[in-house]
């Protein structure tokens, strides 16, 4: 397996499912590193210190849609507004999947919305597929001259 550490950045404010996330991260694989934000305004801060420093910047955003003070689709607004992380995958997660929630965050921009864990076995299976998905490339597999 690779070296290299693809950094996801949680913006949670759960230190239940922050704990869930560190513990499946840590078991899934090794090459992922967590950063975790408590706090929106924190998490914009975070990116933006990242964007113009030696910091690994994430290539995924897990974001809580209900944060206190600044809303995750508030948040998302602004990180899609942002040059640094307008193409950022940004996947949106919560407890709660209401419909309205869900059509507003891809309005937004969200790349996907997502149902919280339940437990460390969902986190890691959600894990697997972000990280298949998101974080390998998957134009590694393609075959120069295939036909599409």
């Amino acid at each position: 397996m690779s070296s290299i550490r693809n950094t996801i950045l949680l913006v949670e404010d759960d230190q239940v499912e922050i704990d869930l996330a560190r513990r499946a991260c840590e078991l899934f694989d090794s090459t992922l590193q967590l950063v975790v934000v408590e706090d929106s305004t924190v998490a914009l801060e975070w990116i933006s210190k990242a964007a113009k420093s030696n910091i690994p910047f994430p290539k995924l955003i897990l974001l809580d849609l209900k944060l206190p003070q600044l809303l995750g689709l508030a948040t998302l607004r602004r990180l899609r507004m942002d040059s640094d992380t307008s193409d950022l995958p940004i996947i949106v997660y919560s407890k709660v999947h209401e419909p309205s929630d869900v059509v507003l965050s891809y309005q937004v921009g969200a790349n996907s919305f997502v149902n919280k864990p339940e437990d460390i076995e969902q986190f890691s299976n959600l894990l697997q597929e972000l990280s298949g998905y998101w974080l390998i490339p998957r134009q590694r597999n393609l075959e120069l001259g295939m036909s599409a």
